[in-house]
């Protein structure tokens, strides 16, 4: 079963495949394309404060240390992303960008699957072909995947091709954004402006990308404890380029639970949201569990 679209080709590839982008799209065209684009703003109403939900142009980071659900939010954001209206979704191409290896595509599967048959149950309309439901779900996923922060620069800029010849994606997930941090160091040595050149110049361009095709990035970002001192820290030990992208900030944590009729311990998770998007600081918190079907808002 074709379970994602081809990984996008890198700039040298396209050179060596003959392939080239259509540049003679005029800027009435262009502004036209991306107003008929459908935003990212009502993607989790009980994640975001009110009026400040992440619109065009949003960066929100999913900040924490391991364990605390972060990319299963990320996963959460993709079903509703790629999912039909009639199922809750907003019929969305999103692109994932992959850093760490660990995109788990059954466990995306599963959730989709879940999501889909509740959507049927609360209808009683029952799909006769449910796995091609499924497939056109994932037909509106892109996914690429890097081993360091030079090939994740060289994504960004095959995804700006991609937006100047076609509509392309209106959601960038990255998992993670500080994968390659200790990478990048030990490469730059003592100078710390060589060790955040490949993520500055990632942040630069996609300033760019924000701003002139309207698409949003939702990345999660594993908590630094040798840098931030505590593991709940809400420090960003990304470079400066970065941190001024983010227009939300969640901060993920994890707590254990008393089982229930002797049962195992459980967990919920937490997630605190400050958006500095709409002129002033807005917050909102909220729990939830993660299940077979996905998350659990409690």
């Amino acid at each position: 079963m074709l379970l994602c679209q081809p990984p996008i080709r890198t700039t040298e590839e396209e050179k060596e495949g003959g392939g080239n982008v259509n540049m003679t799209e005029s800027g009435a065209q262009l502004f036209a394309r991306l107003d008929g684009r459908q935003s990212v703003r009502d993607i989790e109403p009980r994640l975001f404060p009110q009026n400040a939900q992440p619109g065009p142009g949003a960066v929100v980071e999913l900040y924490g240390t391991e364990g605390t659900g972060k990319t299963e939010l990320l996963y959460h954001f993709l079903c509703r992303a790629v999912l039909p209206v009639h199922a809750g979704g907003l019929e969305l191409e999103v692109l994932f960008v992959d850093t760490d290896y660990s995109l788990d595509v059954l466990r995306l599967v599963g959730i989709l699957d879940a999501r889909l048959l509740a959507a049927a149950a609360e209808s009683s309309i029952w799909p006769q072909r449910p796995e091609a439901h499924v497939r056109a779900c994932l037909s509106r996923l892109l996914v690429a995947h890097c081993d360091s922060s030079r090939q994740l620069l060289v994504t960004l800029h095959t995804l700006e091709a991609r937006l100047v010849s076609r509509p392309g994606p209106a959601l960038v997930l990255l998992d993670s954004a500080s994968a390659f941090y200790w990478s990048d160091r030990g490469e730059g040595g003592a100078s710390v402006s060589k060790q955040e050149e490949n993520l500055r110049k990632c942040s630069q361009l996609l300033a760019a990308l924000l701003r002139d095709y309207r698409i949003s990035v939702f990345a999660s970002c594993h908590a630094n404890r040798r840098r931030c001192g505590h593991a709940s820290s809400s420090f960003s030990h990304l470079c400066r380029p970065w941190q001024r992208l983010v227009t939300h900030r969640v901060l993920c944590s994890r707590q254990e639970v008393a089982p229930a009729r002797g049962g195992p311990r459980g967990h919920v998770f937490s997630a605190h949201c400050t958006s500095s998007s709409s002129g002033g600081k807005a917050y909102r918190n909220c729990s939830f569990r993660i299940g077979d079907g996905g998350l659990e808002f409690v």
